[in-house]
């Protein structure tokens, strides 16, 4: 089966294209002219130009393919132009869908998020958990919310669409880095004197793009699968980094009123004044003030989403920044760093 892959130099995306290769799958990958392609160097893909943004591309991309992964998005907490999120997550999902539609595709995955997903003040969010919209904290959370309803639409219409909502992905090919990857790159750096009191659902992102193939060989047309894995406090996410690397996790807590107050100033001077991104995303410290738990049984049940130990997620992670020269401060990590892979527990 011949497959078309948006957002294949992503996060995500290029450790789908790996798996999908891996499983025997022809990928085809819709890159933009601008696209740095260094994700996909050596692999056996067929890359086709185009933009989800500008409908003309997208019918001659998807031209002999079965199957369509829209794991396209603008995944950023902080930008110059915020219209562009929304154009690239909502009018570009609209975009691939109708193409696909149009075209005939015989079954699409598209990549959501848990930013689309009911949050419970205790306990973990699922599938059927209600999301209020009007609580919904930035740019970025607003514009999946309103393109996850746009595959909604189009499954109601009769395109078999297949949605998936990863949690908080770690591991290799984070080359951006996202928010995610960043606290990893930030703790190997040194550059986390402090955390705040938050909590995060985190999962080996290999483990995701296992999810989006399963979601389209066992997943149900306007169905939705969270694809997560283990619920963790930043404080245990930070010693878990700490016992694979040999570096120490920061052991002062920085008040949420305080961390809101820095983003605040931070985004005045580098986001308001010097119009470049902040270090300290105010979006995410917004988000941070509940944590953020999410039940991935669906998808392990009906899919058969792997769960490989957070210990794994966070070496490959650490492994790969290091080998692509993104730490400053090489840290001093352990002689047998996968000995925080589980042994003790699921996670």
């Amino acid at each position: 089966m011949r497959v078309l892959v948006t957002g294949a130099t992503g996060f995500i995306g290029a450790n789908l294209v790996r798996e999908l290769l891996a499983s025997g799958y022809q990928v085809r990958a819709l890159v933009r002219p601008t696209s740095n392609t260094a994700s996909l160097k050596g692999l056996d893909v067929e890359l086709a130009q185009g933009d989800i943004t500008e409908t003309a591309s997208l019918g001659l991309a998807l031209e002999g393919c079965q199957a369509l992964f829209h794991a396209a998005a603008a995944y950023t907490l902080w930008h110059r132009h915020p219209q562009a999120i929304y154009r690239a997550n909502v009018q570009g999902t609209e975009n691939i869908l109708a193409a696909a539609q149009k075209i005939g595709i015989e079954k699409v995955v598209y990549t959501s998020s848990v930013a689309a997903v009911g949050r419970l003040p205790h306990g973990s969010g699922t599938e059927d958990t209600l999301l209020d919209s009007r609580g919904l904290v930035g740019h970025y959370k607003r514009s999946k919310y309103l393109a996850e309803k746009v595959a909604l639409r189009f499954a109601a219409e009769g395109l078999p669409v297949v949605i998936v909502n990863p949690s908080t992905p770690i591991g290799p090919w984070d080359a951006k880095p996202t928010p995610t990857g960043r606290i990893v790159l930030d703790f190997l750096n040194g550059r986390m004197p402090a955390y705040i009191d938050t909590g995060l659902n985190v999962v080996h992102v290999r483990d995701v793009a296992r999810g989006h193939i399963l979601a389209l060989e066992r997943g149900k047309t306007g169905c939705r699968y969270i694809l997560g894995h283990l619920n963790l406090t930043m404080k245990d996410l930070l010693q878990k980094l700490a016992e694979v690397t040999g570096l120490p996790a920061p052991r002062h807590r920085l008040p949420w009123g305080l961390a809101l107050a820095l983003g605040y100033i931070d985004y005045a001077i580098e986001g308001k004044l010097l119009r470049r991104e902040p270090r300290i995303p105010l979006e995410g410290v917004r988000m941070a003030r509940k944590p953020m738990y999410y039940d991935a049984s669906k998808a392990v049940r009906e899919l058969g989403l792997p769960q490989t130990p957070i210990g794994h997620a966070l070496v490959d992670a650490a492994r790969w920044f290091l080998d692509h020269g993104y730490v400053k401060k090489t840290p001093q990590a352990r002689s047998t760093p996968l000995k925080a892979g589980g042994q003790a527990g699921p996670g």
